[in-house]
Formats: structure tokens, C-alpha cells, sequence
């Protein structure tokens, strides 16, 4: 028998819901929580697929994913690739992918970790900085500051001064932060993306955190679906969301790298949620009957002509 192991957090409504469903088809693949204590070097694992929701902030998780990996267990999401990115590096990335983003900037961090020694440590660093070209950069004000790492729309701030941009930056702390440009939009699009060929294309009010069925012409669908794809499969997520901000008919990628993406039916909606469940049971079914190396994923490098 087929195993798909799931390592969650606090979520309580997709889980169960993805394990009743991989359970009740009767394909000859279970899907259960994965239970541990400790792992050996080297150690062989029994799951097929492992979906993996929350190893970005228990980083033990992190190290078994990596391991079962190697062991040749398919990872939802690659953790070699999840503890490599980061929101600049995926800027440059869809710029030269050819697709539209924001002017990104990546800042110096505020605070270092003990024995970093300003004078010392920190020689390549010009100081201070030129707020005023990188802040032309990315447009003017207004513009957004937010942490290079992070999700869930944590440590993210729409700075409309200098005075407010530096108050933000000075309570950054460890945080890598980056500047952006600020896309004032005309329509704004969440998409959940799944097996780097299936997406759910939502409308999405970010103040409110609601979804709605999309109101996107068929032109305009198909580029975003499109160019989804292009992402998920240069990054080599199985399961991501992507927001595009639509300004004068142009999607503009705002957030794209979320590999533990909010599956939760409070805010998806039963309509959204089912899709999520349904869809991650045909994939991970799907990946344990019919493995899929993940050794060429990155494969961005050959996008380049890179050897």
C-alpha cells in the first residue's frame, strides 16, 4: 500500500478533509500524519508523497523533508528549493522570465546577530544608504516594504512618507526587507496552483482577505493562467498561490512564492476549499503511482541557456 504522509500546523480544516478523500477512493494509497521523534542519518522513509505545510517555521521538519527526499519520497514542496528562495531572488527570476513585476529592491537588514561588529563585519556595506535613489526606483510613494521571507501578509507595510518607511525598517530587526513598487490596481486575482498544471483562478479583496468568483476576460484568464504555469514550474512547486495585481489590463506578479498556501474553508469558502481538496488528492495520488523526479526541478538554469 501507497502512503502520502502529511506534516501540518495549526490548520484543522484541509488536513482531515485531504485524508478522508485520498482514504475514501480506494486506489490503493492512504494519506495519514506523519509521526516523528528524531531522525537517523540516511534513514529510509515509508511515504511515497509527503505534503509538507509547515516545516518553514519547525525547522526539524525541514531537515527529515530533505532526507526523505533523498530517499526518493516526492516532497510537496521541494525543501531544497523552499529554503533557497526568497521574494527578491523571485523578482529577478519572472523579470527574466519575461513576465511583469514590480521594482523590487532588496534592503541591508537593520540588526545582525550577536558578534556582528558594525565597524568590522560590516565593511562592504556603504552607510547610510541612499534612500532617496532606491525609493525613485521603485516609483516613489507610495510603496510597499515587506520581508523578503515571509507570508501570509506578515511584516508588510504600504509607506506613503520617508518618515514612515524608516519607522518600518527600523522595527524590522533580523528581517531581510525589500522595497517594491506599488501597483495601484484595477482588479486583484488569487490563484491556487497545484501539480504545475492545474489553477484556480479567484478574485481576492486583500483588505478583507475574501474571496470571489473571478470577473477576468477570457484574454485576460489565459494570460494569468498561463502565466501561473510559467512560475510554478521555473520554481518547481507542486502547491503555491500567486496574486496578481491587475493595473490598465496588465497582471503584475505581487506575491508568488507561498508554498504553504491557505487551504482553510473559512477563507476559501466551501466552493474553494472543495476545489483544494479534491484537486491535492488527484495530484498526490497521482505522484505516488507515478513518481516524478524531483532532481531537475530547478530547472529555471536551462531557461537561460545555462550549462
Amino acid at each position: 500500500m501507497l502512503k502520502i504522509g502529511l506534516i501540518v500546523g495549526r490548520e484543522w480544516s484541509w488536513p482531515p478533509a485531504f485524508i478522508e478523500e485520498v482514504n475514501k477512493r480506494n486506489e490503493g494509497v492512504i494519506a495519514e500524519y506523519v509521526k516523528l521523534g528524531g531522525t537517523r542519518m540516511n534513514e529510509l522513509n515509508e511515504y511515497a508523497v509527503i505534503i509538507d505545510r509547515i516545516s518553514h517555521e519547525v525547522p526539524y521538519y525541514r531537515s527529515y523533508l530533505k532526507n526523505a527526499m533523498l530517499q526518493g519520497t516526492h516532497v510537496v514542496n521541494n525543501p531544497f528549493m523552499w529554503t533557497a528562495d526568497d521574494k527578491f531572488f523571485g523578482a529577478s527570476l519572472i523579470t527574466k522570465l519575461g513576465l511583469a513585476s514590480p521594482k523590487t529592491v532588496v534592503l541591508p537588514n537593520k540588526d545582525y546577530v550577536p558578534g556582528i561588529k558594525h565597524d568590522e563585519s560590516l565593511r562592504n556595506l556603504v552607510y547610510p544608504m541612499d534612500w532617496t535613489t532606491l525609493v525613485d526606483y521603485v516609483g516613489g510613494f507610495p510603496l510597499v516594504l515587506k520581508d523578503a521571507h515571509g507570508g501570509g501578509w506578515k511584516e508588510v507595510h504600504v509607506c506613503q512618507t520617508m518618515e514612515e518607511l524608516w519607522y518600518h525598517y527600523n522595527q524590522s530587526g533580523l528581517l531581510t526587507m525589500v522595497l517594491q513598487e506599488f501597483i495601484k490596481w484595477d482588479n486583484y486575482i488569487r490563484c491556487m496552483c497545484l501539480g504545475q498544471e492545474d489553477v484556480l483562478v479567484m478574485k481576492y479583496d486583500p483588505n478583507n482577505r475574501k474571496y470571489l468568483q473571478h470577473d477576468l476576460s477570457d484574454e485576460l484568464y489565459n494570460r494569468i493562467y498561463a502565466d501561473c504555469l510559467t512560475l510554478v514550474k521555473a520554481f518547481g512547486y507542486d502547491m503555491n498561490t500567486v496574486e496578481w495585481a491587475v493595473r490598465d489590463g496588465v497582471p503584475y506578479a505581487i506575491d508568488f512564492m507561498n508554498p504553504a498556501p491557505d487551504m482553510d474553508v473559512y477563507s476559501l469558502g466551501y466552493e474553494f476549499h472543495r476545489w483544494c481538496v479534491e484537486h491535492m488528492a488527484d495530484m498526490c495520488i497521482k505522484l505516488a503511482k507515478n513518481p516524478r523526479s524531483q532532481v531537475k526541478e530547478l530547472s529555471w538554469a536551462g531557461m537561460f541557456g545555462a550549462a
